[in-house]
């Protein structure tokens, strides 16, 4: 997976978001906030994490069953595709 140009990750204070710049603010004039989970993925998909790396670095870095980092390596993928942030 990779992450479309125009997409940035910001910091407001402790919280975290993805806006777009640029051209791709025509089309997406949003922002997603990220949890400190999110935060680590969109670092990994920035780098072209596949599901299962994102899947892994969850494991790596949290003490969570590896069907609970499916579900929301899943859920994470699906809140970006939708608005066309990640292809």
């Amino acid at each position: 997976m990779k992450v479309r140009e125009g997409f940035i990750l910001k910091k407001m204070g402790t919280q975290a978001v993805v806006i777009a710049i640029g051209s791709a603010s025509k089309v997406f004039n949003g922002m997603v906030k990220l949890n400190e989970t999110g935060e680590l993925m969109w670092e990994k998909l920035v780098e072209g994490a596949t599901r299962e790396e994102l899947i892994a670095a969850i494991l790596e870095v949290y003490e969570v069953e590896e069907e609970v980092a499916q579900k929301d390596v899943d859920r994470f993928i699906e809140k970006l595709k939708k608005p066309g942030i990640i292809e």
